[in-house]
């Protein structure tokens, strides 16, 4: 554990290897979220952009369950003067869920997740907001929202359609259907479904993998695929332009030149 990502109620954060691991911790309650882990990975996520070391990032859940979503119950437990008052969701969602969810798709470095178990709510956009998804066969993805009467947040509607399409998303957000692993991964949601207890150690696997990738370049193509589904053609291929010249100025760049030439695996440095 390093003094720049220091440990936080529900999350534990680790640096090793250029792969920053962030586990929700609290499998009692299923590693709901709440408003001090929310704030621990935003924090986290903040320090990661900015720091040369990180070059993957896995998230994961401790126990049964990766995330059962946010700890609504929680919130509003105790007497009138604890609860929040009226206008607070609004307040609130764009320091929070609002802002979380965007950092990682805005992330210049992959992100990998590992679900076992329930990923709820919450816990469902972060897996959709991740580059790949690695699920236990036990998994569960499940947009809750309807069935309590509320509507959808943390990016639902619109991580949900891009990921499944409109009408598969009614399904999801309109009729509360639960995903099991299989079906998540044959509607492209899922990378790769595992055995029941491997998804940590095979998510870990993809992450160390990314991490010894050209970080320059995968940070760069994330962003424009990220673009791609709401740009013309004529606006993309210049953020392509632009892309392939910084990337070709990296030393990675070279490093990828050189290992071709001598027929070896480049051994990129991330720079």
């Amino acid at each position: 554990m390093l003094s720049e990502y220091p440990a936080a109620d529900g999350v534990e954060i680790d640096l090793t290897g250029g792969v920053l691991a962030l586990r929700l911790n609290d499998p009692r309650r299923r590693n709901a979220l709440h408003d001090r882990s929310l704030r621990a990975l935003i924090d986290a996520l903040e320090l990661a952009q900015n720091d040369e070391r990180v070059r993957a990032v896995l998230l994961s859940g401790a126990g049964a369950d990766f995330c059962s979503g946010f700890d609504i119950v929680g919130r509003n437990a105790g007497g009138s003067a604890e609860r929040p008052r009226p206008g607070a969701i609004q307040r609130r969602l764009p320091s929070q869920a609002h802002r979380l969810i965007p950092q990682l798709c805005e992330l210049q470095v992959p992100v990998v997740c590992a679900v076992t178990g329930y990923a709820v709510g919450i816990g469902f956009q972060l897996a959709l907001a991740s580059d790949f998804v690695v699920a236990d066969i036990s998994a569960t993805f499940w947009q809750p929202f309807i069935t309590r009467g509320m509507t959808p947040d943390s990016g639902a509607t619109w991580l949900t359609t891009r990921a499944v399409g409109s009408q598969r998303a009614r399904r999801l957000l309109l009729l509360g259907d639960r995903l099991d692993a299989r079906t998540a991964h044959d509607w492209g949601i899922v990378y790769e479904v595992t055995e029941q207890g491997a998804a940590d150690e095979r998510a870990r696997a993809l992450a160390v993998r990314l991490a010894g990738g050209p970080t320059v370049a995968l940070g760069l193509t994330k962003a424009l695929i990220n673009q791609a589904a709401d740009a013309a053609l004529r606006e993309q291929l210049p953020a392509e332009a632009f892309s392939l010249e910084i990337s070709s100025r990296s030393q990675d760049f070279r490093e990828g030149l050189t290992a071709f030439v001598e027929k070896r695996e480049p051994r990129f440095a991330g720079r």
